[in-house]
Formats: C-alpha cells, sequence, structure tokens
C-alpha cells in the first residue's frame, strides 16, 4: 500500500448540470483512498481529493508516488507543490497516451457503468454526492476484485497488514 496512486476524473450529470470527479486510487489493492465532487474543473477539485488521500493515509515521507495525465489540474504548480511538500514523487504520462493511465481510466469505467448509467441521472449535486459515497464505500468494502483474489480491497490490505507487520510499525 502507498507506494503507487493513480488519479484521474471524471463527469456525471444532474438535473442541475455537469459535476466532476476526482478519483485517486491505490494500484495495491485498488482501495479508493481519495476523492472530491465539484461543479468545476478547477485545481481545487484535484487538490481536495489529494488532500483527502494525504488525511485518510500513513505516508513514509519519500516512498509513494502519485501518476495521472498531463491534464492541467495536475500539472499546476498548486498540486505539484503540494505534491512535493508531502514527499511524494509526480509521474504524469505520455502525451494523448490513454494507455498510461489505464487502470485509472478504467476505474472511471466501473464508476460510470456501476452507478451512474445504472441510477442517474440525479436531481441535485445532494444526491449524486451520497450516491457517490455509497458507492464508494461498497467498491472499497464490500465488491469484489478479481485482480486481487476476489476480496473487496479493504478486506485485502487489512489482510497484508496481517502478514507483515512490520509494514504498519515503519509507517
Amino acid at each position: 500500500p502507498n507506494q503507487l496512486w493513480l488519479a484521474d476524473i471524471t463527469y456525471a450529470s444532474t438535473w442541475d448540470g455537469w459535476l466532476y470527479v476526482a478519483f485517486i486510487l491505490d494500484v495495491h489493492s485498488r482501495m479508493i483512498v481519495g476523492w472530491q465532487l465539484a461543479d468545476h474543473l478547477r485545481t481545487d477539485l484535484v487538490l481536495d481529493a489529494l488532500e483527502m488521500a494525504l488525511w485518510r493515509r500513513d505516508l513514509t515521507f519519500g516512498d509513494l508516488i502519485h501518476h495521472s495525465d498531463r491534464g492541467c489540474q495536475y500539472t499546476s504548480f498548486r498540486y505539484s507543490d503540494r505534491l512535493a511538500e508531502a514527499g511524494v514523487s509526480a509521474s504524469v504520462g505520455s502525451r494523448g497516451d490513454s494507455y498510461d493511465n489505464a487502470m485509472a481510466e478504467s476505474l472511471n469505467g466501473t464508476f460510470k457503468a456501476e452507478l451512474v448509467k445504472l441510477h442517474g441521472p440525479w436531481r441535485t449535486r445532494g444526491q449524486l454526492e451520497i450516491a457517490i459515497i455509497e458507492w464508494i464505500d461498497w467498491y472499497n468494502a464490500t465488491r469484489l476484485h478479481g485482480e486481487i483474489g476476489d476480496v473487496p480491497p479493504a478486506e485485502f490490505e487489512a489482510d497484508w497488514y496481517l502478514h507483515n507487520p512490520t509494514a504498519r510499525e515503519a509507517v
């Protein structure tokens, strides 16, 4: 855990208009560690998702790589400065290559297939926000992920820490 995070932005609609969702995913466990919803695509959207992830996770300074596409939000001075301040190494994909951030793109597709297309559009931002909170809780704690042995991310991480107790102590 906390060696490689992936980040990307997607969108969903409400009766009031489009809203944007930024996700941060831990590659080790497929756990969504940070997210944010906004009605804009400014840097604050991704910064808020990053702040959530940094707050929720125990990090060893300098051990984490944060990978994203080359979107202006992720290459902004404010975002780059915050990563550096937290001791996180920034990595960005090559220009115009969606395969470079394929796992983050896959999360966006899963989000749209399992929540947006099945249950949207929502009337208000508040309704969408509650739906996202519930979906992330289900995704992290209940949804089975074939890539990690058909267990939920939270269970996969708990099992990893159980079998690697020195990793938790080092953090």
